[in-house]
């Protein structure tokens, strides 16, 4: 709220101020850093497979999941063996929800986890004898030579509010884009076709001709801890309440209402949240009090973490997402193929 503005006045102006004199120190230092890897001041490590990266300029959900997972099911259906590469945010404690999901979702492709992703890509060439490694939120992780590059901006908020971090959301500045290969508009049916070319027409003005896909995070159906699958309209004329532990809750809540849910009840997370024992009793506690008839709905993120299938007797949904190119598919999927 204070970095969007929403927060007015003296104080709130003043702390905007203090961010924005922060964010130079970090400017410099991303520029730097760019700056070293370019001119070979720092050492950028080959694989000795293809790498394809999916990343962002900003912080906070764009939607890399359903991406990493659409990159590998492409993949794997050219019959190639596909490792997936991570950091592991949250994951101190074990596996962290987004290598869970992909876990869930993509059972016969490895995921390894760590902080020297150069290390895990030689694991994943020596070890598992990988065609192809694809690099989950690697497009500020340049110690690794990639042969594609994929951006994802999410069309809600594509420029984390205009300034470089703290002050605003964005990783490095917009001018490293030029580092992109293809740029992926993620959530473009929660934005207006005005804002969308006002992206496209930002994105050609940093670097001309950067292919550019649209796509949209597309609800598949309703899933529970005991993998019991759903149809979308099964929970139709049920009352319906909400939580997630998201970078970008509010695209989950506007899913949920699009799909015309009755949401009575709504709860918001830390992004990454590990859910304690105290966290789950308060969840089954806030279940007890909402009508006999309704059940509770949170993501495959969230619901990965928890592992049950019920919240005081009420029932528990995760909605399961999918990415569906709905424009430039054509150029998307041909880069896919290149690099291969």
């Amino acid at each position: 709220a204070l970095i969007r503005g929403d927060r007015a006045g003296l104080f709130p102006t003043l702390q905007r101020a203090g961010l924005w004199t922060l964010s130079l120190g970090y400017r410099l230092g991303s520029n730097l850093r760019n700056w070293a890897f370019d001119h070979g001041w720092k050492s950028i490590h080959h694989a000795g497979v293809p790498v394809v990266s999916v990343g962002n300029l900003t912080v906070g959900g764009t939607g890399k999941t359903p991406c990493v997972e659409f990159v590998a099911r492409f993949y794997r259906q050219l019959d190639l063996r596909v490792t997936l590469l991570s950091r592991g945010y949250g994951s101190e404690a074990g596996r962290n929800d987004e290598a869970l999901v992909l876990e869930e979702n993509l059972p016969d492709v490895p995921h390894l986890q760590g902080v020297d992703r150069v290390a895990l890509a030689k694991a994943a060439v020596e070890e598992l004898e990988s065609d192809i490694v694809v690099l989950d939120d690697g497009f500020q992780h340049r110690r690794l030579h990639r042969d594609l590059d994929i951006v994802l901006i999410d069309a809600t908020c594509p420029w984390g509010f205009g300034h470089l971090l703290p002050r605003g959301l964005l990783r490095e500045p917009l001018g490293s884009l030029k580092r992109a290969h293809v740029v992926m508009l993620t959530r473009c049916d929660q934005a207006t076709p005005e804002a969308i070319r006002a992206i496209h027409d930002m994105v050609v003005r940093i670097r001309p001709a950067l292919p550019i896909a649209e796509s949209v995070h597309r609800p598949a159906e309703w899933r529970n801890a005991m993998q019991i699958a759903a149809p979308l309209d099964a929970l139709k004329d049920r009352p319906i309440a909400a939580f997630c532990g998201l970078g970008n809750p509010d695209a989950f809540r506007q899913t949920l209402l699009k799909l015309g849910l009755n949401l009575v009840a709504w709860r918001m997370y830390p992004d990454h949240h590990g859910y304690s024992r105290d966290d789950i009793e308060e969840l089954r506690a806030w279940a007890r009090q909402l009508p006999t008839d309704a059940a509770v709905v949170t993501t495959q993120k969230d619901l990965v973490k928890i592992r049950v299938d019920r919240l005081g007797d009420r029932e528990l949904w995760a909605l399961a997402i999918r990415l569906e190119i709905t424009s430039g598919q054509d150029a998307f999927e041909e880069g896919l193929r290149r690099v291969v």
